[in-house]
């Protein structure tokens, strides 16, 4: 879905627009987790396939962002490289599978039938992002609905990786 697309104006953006202000006036956590739910179907319209590839990295760099906070000293520093390590391993997986099978084998790359999923990149350095500020010191520990929230919201807000508690 194209964001000036007629199904996105005039079908997705009222009705998560409708919903979180009618949720969000009720009790603000539903409203971000309307919001949160909204932002995956949205990623999911594309194909439904890789939404578990984007859930499960949220639940890997949200796991590696709590044990960054609670480690120490060089501890902290081995947690974050090997965080971005997995990072730039998955995102190289899906760029670069078909490259080196056709570069290595001489053999068309359709046998592996890896396909880009859309928006990896952009989630990707958007998690390697708050790992780096999480390690910093910039973000305090919040709820795992906002974190969801802040990786695949639609509009893609900018500013640092600060996620509210």
């Amino acid at each position: 879905m194209l964001f000036n697309s007629f199904s996105f104006l005039l079908g997705f953006l009222p009705i998560t627009l409708l919903g979180y202000f009618v949720l969000a006036r009720r009790d603000p956590a539903w409203g971000v987790t309307w919001l949160a739910l909204a932002s995956l179907f949205f990623y999911g319209w594309w194909d439904v396939r890789y939404v578990p590839l984007l859930l499960g990295s949220i639940v890997f760099n949200y796991g590696c962002a709590q044990a960054i906070r609670r480690a120490h000293g060089k501890a902290r520093s081995w947690l974050l490289a090997g965080a971005v390590a997995a990072n730039l391993l998955l995102l190289g997986y899906y760029k670069y599978a078909n490259f080196f099978y056709t570069s290595l084998t001489g053999q068309h790359a359709d046998v592996l039938q890896v396909v880009l999923p859309i928006g990896i990149s952009f989630f990707t350095f958007t998690q390697i992002a708050f790992l780096v500020d999480t390690s910093r010191g910039f973000v305090q520990e919040g709820r795992f609905i906002h974190y969801l929230l802040f990786v695949t919201y639609f509009p893609a807000p900018g500013g640092r990786a600060g996620i509210a508690p």
